[in-house]
């Protein structure tokens, strides 16, 4: 696991460009199992699937996914149902990826591993 996950995430108001794919796989080499896909809409974004055994397991997940983004001002997009979790990370307003995206993406692999 990388320091990415003591690091605090750093809110963009668009004005730095989001990074190439040299940059993208970099950093994706730091956190554990989170891909890279592209779209038309959001760019470069950063997905992850988890399982869990039941609902309560996911929502609590879920909860606490939700405080960590909270706590860093940077908020992805959250799917669950019974037995999984879906989460994909991007900067909105660089329609693409930046550092913040694999800090998140670290601190989240970091509840998961506990």
């Amino acid at each position: 696991m990388s320091d990415l996950a003591n690091k605090k995430c750093v809110p963009c108001e668009g004005n730095i460009p989001p990074f190439k794919p040299d940059e993208i796989h970099k950093y994706l080499k730091k956190v554990d199992g989170w891909e890279v896909l592209e779209d038309k809409i959001d760019g470069f974004h950063l997905i992850k699937s988890f399982k869990f055994d039941n609902f309560i397991q996911s929502q609590s997940f879920v909860n606490k996914v939700g405080e960590i983004a909270e706590t860093e001002g940077h908020h992805p997009d959250l799917w669950f149902g019974w037995g999984y979790a879906r989460i994909k990370i991007f900067t909105h307003a660089i329609k693409g990826l930046a550092e913040s995206d694999f800090i998140l993406a670290a601190k989240i692999d970091k509840i998961t591993n506990v």
